[in-house]
């Protein structure tokens, strides 16, 4: 699903610009094969949540070395390697989550870095429910964790919830929140029966 969504965004924004007669248009900036290493470059030319889209798509082996994103709650902080930071805003009203359960192993995280942050649970198929404070399922899908062992998705900005992951038998269960100072990263989900 991300890889036809990549595909079409890029595709949207050629007709676009051919529609538009814009010589000064571009080819769109990630690589033809979506699963293939972004470079800085290519990464700070999409918006936010194309490029948060993007690099989870991509393994862990060819994940980026020489720069960083992460997740904030209003922008995505790309940091090259020489120390220079580019702060892409966030569509105004959406929170990205990134949620990495656990059964054995786990880090601490408050921001997620798109590039370097590594769950166990990597292929494994999850069924993500939030229900906000006054009982409405505001988020209901069946996500398989990237590469790197994280499953994301989007949030309107400014809730409160319960985020509760299923795999199989096993459960998980956690109150959340999509605030200016809340993380955007969750890896304390242990996996219970």
């Amino acid at each position: 699903m991300q890889r036809r969504t990549s595909l079409s965004l890029g595709l949207a924004a050629v007709l676009l610009c051919a529609g538009a007669g814009l010589s000064a248009c571009s080819a769109p900036a990630a690589p033809a094969d979506p699963s293939a290493a972004l470079s800085f470059a290519q990464v700070e030319a999409m918006s936010a949540a194309e490029a948060i889209d993007a690099l989870q798509a991509v393994p862990v082996a060819d994940r980026a070395t020489d720069y960083s994103a992460s997740v904030r709650p209003d922008t995505l902080l790309l940091t090259a390697g020489d120390g220079r930071e580019v702060d892409k805003p966030l569509p105004e009203d959406s929170f990205h989550l990134s949620v990495a359960p656990y059964e054995n192993s786990t880090h601490e995280c408050f921001f997620h870095n798109l590039t370097s942050c590594r769950g166990e649970l990597a292929g494994r198929t999850f069924e993500v429910t939030v229900v906000d404070g006054a009982g409405a399922t505001i988020f209901d899908e069946t996500l398989v964790a990237a590469d790197n062992g994280f499953v994301g998705f989007w949030l309107p900005r400014g809730i409160e919830a319960t985020l509760t992951v299923r795999a199989g038998d096993e459960v998980a269960v956690s109150s959340i929140a999509t605030g200016p100072d809340d993380p955007t990263c969750l890896t304390d989900l242990k996996l219970q029966a």
